[in-house]
């Protein structure tokens, strides 16, 4: 059944006019431009066309054995990635890093130590864990107990300075938006904060916490207050301490819950270990910030996953923050320091042009968040390409599942597809790997934008304009279009 859906629709939507299948070390190089009116389409330009999407189109694909680029879209032109762009992430820290790397993050003893007493500061040392959550630090304050300290009579301090302090990965969203939080050397949660609200008679009960599996831990450095509007929704303002929002009264109904991005991560996980310490009988005084580095004795040691577990983890669930941090780990790993993220992902572009020979990866970031990263489709596939021969990057890819004509996914579909997703508004974006139902293996990228269209949205209206889903709709379509194409047309 599978079968006859996949010919089906290869036959009725594609055309007489394709390429005829050939044997894949022959097989010949498309260069698709835009044709002019009245010109007779190609089977990839008809899909194009029927697309229907405003702004722009690109992509290639090529056979996985012998590197040969069999249809190039927009040859040459680059878009901005989305969040494809993380699979060249996970290259460059798989490369740099190694698939076994661990990050760390220790609690440090700097001073004596008597009868259980510490004499000196304790100190939280962040090492870039992309995964350090509140159960984490639970198992730290309970270790450090065990460890058989009891008091701590200097202070409690935070390192943070493992990795560069960025206040939110795209400084262009909406202030509220989870998924931009703020980057450093320490995270906790992907440096979000849980604000949930119940109705309780005219008002509401607020509460604000780092809640995990096991712990739901109240903090401090952020704060809620609800106020008698109705837009803006939120407004953030920063003090030395403190995130304070507010929120539209007129929006909050009977009640509800939303992860809120956290600008200070140091002050956040100081907050949440203090309360978890003092659950231990081990009481710290207030949180100190420092970036300086520290000096001391190992008393707790918490070791993350491997990194490829990492990043098996990013590319299924798209999370920024693991793509920033992991990104910045490698670049300093390459002995650099950058400050920013923009320094960051320049020397990311340089290791690609080196290791791969190409020229059009120009991201500003790790994570793809920023439309101002750009990629040109044939270079991310020539990356594919060459990592494809380790086997390195499409285990840790996620299915991707093709559809009937009613966007159903298909069972068992004899086109196989491992790829990254990539989604802002007015920006789309798929690539990785397929496997023909004759088990050819092809790399691909598909890049859609409307540029234009996306910079006359006002920043307070970023998280869900007007139009963009059913954009994002149709370019998904096409993708999908474009793989049942390559999956008939490069069979052997």
């Amino acid at each position: 059944m599978a079968g006859r859906f996949s010919r089906r629709l290869f036959l009725g939507g594609l055309g007489a006019s394709l390429i005829p299948a050939a044997g894949l070390a022959q097989a010949p190089l498309v260069s698709l431009r835009p044709q002019a009116r009245g010109v007779i389409l190609s089977g990839a330009e008809r899909l194009v066309a029927a697309a229907g999407l405003k702004g722009e189109v690109v992509f290639a694909v090529a056979d996985v054995a012998t590197g040969a680029q069999l249809e190039v879209f927009g040859e040459g032109a680059s878009l901005p990635p989305a969040s494809v762009g993380k699979a060249m992430t996970a290259l460059y820290a798989l490369d740099v890093l190694g698939p076994e790397h661990r990050f760390e993050t220790r609690l440090v003893a700097d001073g004596r130590i008597e009868k259980g007493v510490l004499h000196g500061d304790l100190i939280l040392v962040g090492g870039g864990d992309p995964l350090l959550d509140t159960d984490a630090l639970a198992s730290m304050a309970a270790n450090l107990r065990e460890a058989g300290i009891i008091e701590v009579r200097g202070a409690f301090r935070v390192y943070d300075g493992a990795l560069p302090y960025v206040f939110s990965i795209d400084p262009e969203q909406p202030d509220h938006v989870g998924y931009s939080p703020a980057v450093s050397g320490i995270s906790m949660n992907f440096n979000r904060v849980h604000f949930e609200w119940k109705r309780a008679g005219s008002g509401y009960d607020i509460t604000m916490d780092a809640r995990s599996a096991r712990y739901v831990p109240a903090v401090d450095v952020s704060a809620m207050r609800v106020e008698d509007r109705s837009l803006p929704i939120y407004t953030y303002q920063a003090s030395a301490r403190q995130d304070r929002w507010t929120v539209a009264k007129g929006a909050l109904g009977n009640g509800g819950a939303r992860w809120l991005p956290v600008r200070k991560p140091a002050l956040y996980a100081g907050d949440v270990f203090r309360t978890l310490a003092r659950s231990n009988g081990i009481v710290l005084k207030r949180v100190q910030v420092t970036r300086q580095s520290v000096q001391g004795v190992d008393l707790v040691v918490h070791r993350s996953d491997r990194l490829d577990h990492i990043l098996r983890g990013m590319l299924k669930y798209s999370t920024n923050l693991t793509a920033e941090m992991v990104g910045l780990a490698a670049t300093r790993a390459r002995g650099v320091d950058p400050h920013t993220l923009a320094e960051s992902a320049a020397e990311m572009n340089r290791w690609a042009a080196s290791r791969f020979g190409v020229t059009g990866i120009a991201m500003v970031d790790h994570s793809g968040l920023s439309d101002a990263s750009r990629m040109v489709p044939a270079d991310l596939v020539a990356a594919l390409v060459a990592t494809q021969k380790s086997g390195m990057l499409r285990p840790l890819m996620k299915p991707f599942a093709l559809t009937d004509r009613n966007g159903r996914p298909v069972k068992n579909h004899p086109i196989k597809v491992d790829a990254k997703t990539g989604t802002l508004n007015f920006v789309s974006g798929l690539g990785g790997f397929l496997t023909t139902a004759d088990g050819v293996d092809l790399a691909f990228a598909i890049f859609t934008a409307d540029v234009d269209h996306r910079a006359t949205i006002p920043r307070a209206q970023r998280e869900r304009p007007d139009g963009a889903r059913s954009w994002n709709s149709r370019s998904r379509k096409l993708q999908r279009a474009l793989l049942e194409r390559w999956g008939s047309l490069y069979g052997s």
